[in-house]
C-alpha cells in the first residue's frame, strides 16, 4: 500500500506586519518545504526587521515596495488600529487579483473589501498557542472566496495548528471571545493554582509543573473523550470529596457565571474594535 506525502507549499505571499503570528505563519510554511525566497514580509521596525531576516532568511523591507506584486496571498497581520492606513500604503504595489488573509482582530470585511477593492477577503481569529503549533483559528469568508482558495487559506493555517470556518462573520467575535482571548483565562488560572499550591507548602516549581500538567492533561482527555465536560466533570467529583468541596466553593462564588460574563465582555469588546477601527 502506497502512502502520498502532504504537498509542500508552492506559491508566493507577502506579510504585511511582522510581528508574532506573522512568524509563527511563515516559519510554519517554511517547515512544509516553502522557499524563502517566496515570502515577503513589510515591518517597518528595524530590529523585527532584522531578526526575521537572521532567523527565516525571507525577505524584509521596511515600507511596500513593487515586489509585493509576486504576492498570490497577502496576509494582513497589523495591530487594528493601523490596518486602514497599512492597506492604503500597500495596495498600489498589490497584484489586483491577490487573496488576502486577515489577522487583525475586530476589522469586518466590509471594511477590508472597501480598503482594498477585492473580495478575496477570509478573516482569521488565531490564538497566540499558534506560536508552538497548538493554535486553534476560526475563519471567516467572503462569497468571492472560491473552495481553492479555502484550501489555500488551510494549508497557511495547518502549521500552527487547528482550524474551522464559521458561516456568519458575527460568529469570530464569539471565536475572539472564546479562543482568542482564551489563552489568558488559562494563564490566569494557572497563577491562582499556583498561588495555592505554594502557600500549601509546596515549592513554587513544583506548583507550576503541576498546574501545567492538570490543564494538559484534562484538555487532552476531553479532546479524546466523546463525553460532554459536564459528564467529564461530575466523574472526578465524588460526592463528600475533595473536588466536591472546590466545586461547591467555586460555583457558590459564582464562578461560572463570571466567567461566562467575561467572555461576553470580550465579545462585546470584539464588537467596539469593528466601530472603531473598521470605518
Amino acid at each position: 500500500m502506497s502512502s502520498t506525502q502532504p504537498t509542500a507549499p508552492d506559491f508566493s505571499l507577502a506579510f504585511i506586519g511582522g510581528g508574532n503570528m506573522a512568524s509563527a505563519l511563515a516559519g510554519g510554511l517554511l517547515r512544509e518545504g516553502l522557499a524563502p525566497a517566496r515570502v515577503t514580509v513589510v515591518e517597518p521596525l528595524a530590529a523585527a526587521r532584522q531578526a526575521l531576516q537572521a532567523r527565516l532568511g525571507v525577505q524584509a523591507l521596511a515600507a511596500p515596495q513593487a515586489a509585493l506584486a509576486q504576492a498570490q496571498l497577502v496576509v494582513w497581520a497589523v495591530k487594528p488600529q493601523v490596518l486602514r492606513e497599512a492597506a492604503r500604503q500597500a495596495l498600489p504595489h498589490l497584484a489586483p487579483g491577490a487573496l488576502h488573509l486577515s489577522v487583525a482582530a475586530g476589522i469586518p470585511t466590509d471594511s477590508l473589501a472597501r480598503w482594498l477593492g477585492s473580495e478575496r477577503i477570509v478573516r482569521a481569529m488565531p490564538n497566540t498557542p499558534a506560536l508552538v503549533g497548538r493554535g486553534i483559528t476560526g475563519l471567516f469568508a467572503r462569497p468571492g472566496v472560491d473552495a481553492a482558495a479555502r484550501e489555500r487559506i488551510g494549508q497557511v493555517i495547518a502549521p500552527t495548528g487547528q482550524h474551522l470556518w464559521v458561516q456568519r462573520e458575527e460568529q469570530l467575535d464569539a471565536v475572539t471571545a472564546l479562543s482568542g482571548s482564551g489563552p489568558a483565562y488559562v494563564f490566569l488560572f494557572l497563577e491562582a493554582m499556583e498561588q495555592a499550591g505554594a502557600a500549601m507548602g509546596l515549592p513554587a516549581a513544583q506548583a507550576r509543573q503541576l498546574a501545567i500538567a492538570t490543564f494538559q492533561g484534562a484538555a487532552e482527555l476531553a479532546a479524546c473523550s466523546g463525553d460532554a465536560p459536564e459528564v467529564l466533570r461530575q466523574r472526578v467529583t465524588s460526592p463528600g470529596g475533595t473536588t466536591h468541596a472546590a466545586i461547591k466553593r467555586l460555583q457558590e462564588g459564582g464562578v461560572p457565571g463570571h466567567f461566562i460574563a467575561a467572555m461576553q465582555a470580550a465579545e462585546a469588546r470584539a464588537r467596539e474594535l469593528a466601530a472603531e477601527f473598521g470605518g
